[in-house]
């Protein structure tokens, strides 16, 4: 079957190969230790800075261990995708990255909710929440072109749902530039690992902090504070989720 060779490959066919560029990027060689969801919610926190995403499936039959494909609206979404991650370590393991076959039946047949380019219609009337998650990311899209890479701008401080309630506000004298970052309004799920994959793209990258008693924030740090200014430039406002636009600021000291 043409699905199983898709599966069974250990190369990821370059670019320009025998399967076309498409909206969908199949990965393989993933650590089959991660849970599913958190696999899903990871991939998606990574990829969704390549442009929008309609869908990432991972699936748990032994079959599909260790796999995912995700789908992008865009070709050109798709294609950076696959040149700039390629190898990038994911939960310790390279990522090996191809261009999925443009018929994927095995991602059919396996849940039902993939769909080629030419039925993308159907594919967003696919419930009412993916839509409104869809619709969320479209209005925030091109508002801003200085916050590189993410789906929209920052909203204003007062609509932007703290996580500590009314009285978690921004300090009203922001701390001056240093190398440290301060990531608020982040989904409770967010990991360690979710953000050392977006903020590792930038030089300069140190550690994430996170406190355990304290879900929705976190620490980042640079090796300077010229480096830390470029990350969270491109990163503010970045949504891991469709409700967490994530709000940055230089950490007090």
């Amino acid at each position: 079957m043409a699905e199983a060779n898709q599966n069974t490959n250990p190369n990821p066919a370059p670019s320009g190969g025998e399967v076309p560029p498409n909206v969908t990027i199949y990965i393989n060689n993933l650590n089959e230790k991660i849970k599913l969801e958190e696999l899903k919610k990871s991939m998606h926190a990574v990829f969704s800075q390549f442009g929008k995403i309609l869908e990432v499936l991972a699936f748990k039959t032994l079959k599909h261990k260790g796999q995912a494909w995700v789908v992008f609206e865009e070709v050109s979404s798709a294609s950076n995708a696959l040149r700039q991650m390629q190898g990038f370590p994911f939960y310790d393991k390279p990522m090996r990255i191809q261009y999925a076959k443009t018929k994927s039946d095995v991602v059919a047949k396996a849940d039902g909710t993939f769909v080629p380019r030419e039925k993308r219609k159907r594919h967003e009337d696919k419930g009412r929440k993916k839509k409104d998650q869809q619709d969320a990311n479209q209005a925030g899209m091109g508002r801003n072109p200085a916050y590189a890479g993410a789906y929209g701008a920052a909203p204003p401080f007062s609509q932007i749902p703290y996580m500590g309630g009314a009285k978690a506000a921004v300090p009203e004298a922001p701390a001056p530039p240093n190398s440290i970052l301060f990531v608020q309004n982040l989904p409770h799920q967010s990991t360690p690992m979710m953000l050392q994959m977006l903020f590792c793209q930038y030089p300069g990258f140190k550690e994430v902090r996170m406190v355990e008693a304290k879900p929705g924030i976190a620490f980042i740090e640079y090796g300077d504070e010229m480096q830390s200014t470029v990350a969270m430039q491109a990163l503010q406002g970045f949504k891991i989720t469709a409700d967490n636009p994530m709000l940055i600021t230089y950490a007090k000291k």
